[in-house]
């Protein structure tokens, strides 16, 4: 009985083979799940073994990856990743947009950091690396196809019945499924995901969407799509408005860890909506 994790940003494993690199980030994640199933009251069934779907080195600047970096260090199109991305955190009045969009990328994280009561030391570090590897992976043709082979091949080789896809793991797994479309899966889980976030990842998503919609893969039985409600990276959190999602929930997985797949998998929350799926897996 197993599933696939497909990862999202923060987990480059430098210095590993991707089997490793696998490996090591399905011993951090197998004890969450366990610990989500304790949580959800759960504790007597059988966890389903954790498998991972391993993609981060296919991204260019791999080694930008693990290092926190400066936004100075961002190019164009990485700043407009950012700024596409906090426009729409923000969730400005139209005064207040005209104001951001002249701001500079600095002094508008300082504000929504604010705004939003969050630490800006993190939003500092998901914004840099949400700007470099959803603009490696949406724009660097080959780094998407490889990055989108390499969980086409975890599907194909474990078969798994559920997809869990993290973060930036969501736009590849949704990818993947569309492109290949002999992958079948009893139901696709979509876990913080920026699917929906207009101008820097809805927009340039392959299939490309119609009239403002994506579309479900073929191979997908059941969709469930899971957020955060403090979840950052999140945004829009509601792919229904987009995508025809079977089931959305938002969870409170954590005030201070909002986005992370350990947090994720260790909530009795989501454990709870998944076990229907996750007991025949």
């Amino acid at each position: 009985m197993n599933i696939v994790v497909v990862h999202g940003i923060f987990n480059l494993r430098a210095g590993r083979s991707r089997e490793e690199a696998a490996d090591e980030l399905a011993q951090i994640w197998q004890p969450k799940l366990q610990a989500g199933f304790s949580s959800a009251g759960l504790s007597t069934a059988e966890v389903p073994h954790l498998q991972v779907a391993y993609y981060a080195d296919r991204l260019t600047r791999a080694d930008a990856q693990g290092d926190p970096g400066r936004l100075e260090d961002l190019s164009a199109g990485e700043q407009a990743v950012v700024t596409a991305w906090l426009i729409v955190l923000a969730a400005p009045t139209p005064p207040e947009l005209q104001g951001l969009a002249t701001m500079p990328i600095r002094q508008m994280l300082d504000w929504i950091a604010r705004r939003r009561r969050v630490n800006s030391t993190v939003l500092f570090r998901i914004a840099i690396a949400l700007a470099r590897e959803a603009h490696s992976y949406l724009h660097v043709p080959a780094s998407r196809e490889a990055a989108r082979t390499a969980v086409a091949e975890a599907v194909r080789t474990h078969r798994p019945s559920v997809l869990l896809a993290h973060s930036l793991g969501s736009v590849v797994a949704y990818e993947a499924l569309h492109h290949h479309d002999d992958l079948k899966v009893d139901c696709l889980v979509t876990l913080g995901s920026p699917l929906g976030l207009p101008g820097a990842i809805f927009d340039l998503l392959e299939p490309q969407p119609i009239d403002q919609l994506g579309d479900k893969p073929s191979g997908v039985s059941q969709w469930i799509n899971l957020a955060d409600v403090g979840d950052l990276v999140a945004v829009p959190r509601r792919l229904g408005d987009r995508f025809p999602v079977d089931h959305h929930a938002e969870v409170r997985i954590s005030p201070l860890d909002f986005h992370t797949m350990g947090s994720y998998l260790s909530s009795g929350q989501v454990i709870n909506v998944l076990a229907p799926f996750l007991r025949g897996c």
